[in-house]
């Protein structure tokens, strides 16, 4: 288990760098403006790919172990189409946005929908290689692209952003089609049985990923009170501390998919969340490692790297910090309600977090601008993440201090590695 979550932790520090890369690309060359707004576009986009997940979503990988690839496949494709269209025309009637953005924000969305599933099914049925692969190369693709438009091409523009997204997202979905056609699941089926396929997927998904939007709605909100409230040249300088802060969470998240995955698989659960329990401990040790580090970068690093407006983006570092080590910690405790089919429990818990960060928001972000957005973020997940752990403790029938890193984790962890066992 161990090694396995450090291959895939590996993959996913190389996709972190890339994304990395992505956001000083635009930092550097469109300045703080143009970074909040191809942050709001992307903020967009996941929004409406997470619509989009209430057919679908990490359901797939519950479900594909049990299922026909193909039947799961064409009900999340038909509601994929129908939520990046609709939805792209909604953000068109809500907000003042021109008809360039519709369209590239609902072609945008489509694609990243219809790669999204693919991959989902592909890691359901454990083939994580090829999930590390597509992942990492979409990221290459968007890195590298926006590399050549912003400098031998000189296309100084957003609208470069929206083109790069064409390719970085439609070459991986091209790549992984082919490699669920690979898969020894047929074709044809009842189409009695496609229609029972299509309900259970849509009803686990509703469960399973209201949680999700919540979060993201937990997770955004700032960003839309900070573009109506203040600017976008504000917003980008919050989307660079958020970008580098939440980078931190590719340790706890590449753990936490690693120990779903392995979960839904298992027939004892109970026994695989003890056993994932060292995993954990480690994970959340870890995580307090790189929130030290990331704090202790200094303003005028920040300055030097991204451009002058981006100094401030260490205030809302700091202020993201705790918040940002206790939603790793939370993470491993919504992996295992989730993993479970207990969703309710990390609905709760967003829930809770969202009606912490709605009102500070509203409170802070006037008075304190982006550190007051930040600091709504950081209350929102202590509030969410205090209820998930206790449930997740009493549920596990564990003490605290078995949720606890120790010396005896980092040592079994070091002997394991040394003598290369699974």
């Amino acid at each position: 288990m161990i090694k396995r979550i450090l291959q895939h932790f590996a993959a996913r520090v190389l996709t972190a760098g890339l994304s990395f890369a992505v956001v000083w690309l635009t930092a550097r060359y469109l300045g703080a403006a143009g970074r909040g707004q191809v942050s709001l576009f992307f903020t967009d986009v996941s929004g409406l790919a997470l619509l989009a997940g209430l057919v679908g979503g990490s359901s797939l990988i519950y479900l594909v172990p049990r299922r026909n690839v193909w039947l799961l496949l064409r009900p999340a494709y038909g509601w994929g189409v129908l939520v990046s269209l609709a939805g792209a025309a909604v953000v068109g009637l809500l907000r003042p946005v021109g008809l360039a953005y519709v369209l590239h924000l609902g072609a945008v969305s489509l694609i990243q929908i219809l790669l999204s599933i693919n991959v989902l099914l592909l890691l359901g049925r454990q083939r994580e290689r090829s999930y590390n692969a597509l992942t990492t190369v979409q990221a290459a693709l968007l890195a590298v692209a926006l590399a050549l438009a912003f400098g031998p091409l000189r296309w100084l523009s957003v609208e470069a952003y929206y083109y790069a997204n064409y390719l970085a997202y439609g070459l991986p979905w091209l790549m992984s089609t082919g490699l669920l056609l690979r898969l020894p699941d047929t074709w044809r089926h009842r189409r009695l049985r496609r229609r029972a396929t299509a309900r259970e997927l849509a009803r686990h998904s509703r469960g399973a990923h209201l949680s999700n939007l919540l979060a993201f709605a937990n997770y955004r909100f700032s960003y839309y009170a900070v573009a109506y409230l203040v600017d976008t040249q504000a917003l980008g300088v919050l989307s660079v501390g958020v970008a580098l802060a939440e980078a931190i969470w590719l340790i706890p998240r590449s753990t936490s998919l690693i120990q779903y995955v392995a979960l839904v698989n298992a027939p004892d659960k109970r026994r695989q969340t003890h056993a994932a329990l060292r995993g954990s401990r480690l994970t959340l040790l870890a995580t307090a490692g790189a929130v030290l580090a990331l704090a202790a970068v200094p303003a005028k690093w920040l300055a030097a790297i991204f451009g002058p407006e981006f100094g401030m983006a260490h205030g809302v570092i700091l202020a993201l910090a705790p918040g940002i080590l206790i939603n790793g910690a939370g993470m491993q405790a919504s992996t295992y309600f989730a993993g479970t089919g207990q969703y309710g429990v990390n609905n709760r818990a967003t829930l809770l977090g969202l009606a912490t960060t709605v009102p500070l928001c509203l409170v802070l972000v006037p008075r304190l601008g982006i550190v007051g957005a930040a600091l709504s973020m950081s209350a929102s997940y202590a509030a969410g993440v205090l209820y998930l752990v206790g449930r997740y403790r009493r549920a596990i029938e564990a003490e605290w201090y078995d949720l606890l890193p120790g010396w005896e984790d980092v040592r079994g962890v070091a002997l394991r590695l040394m003598r290369n066992e699974e």
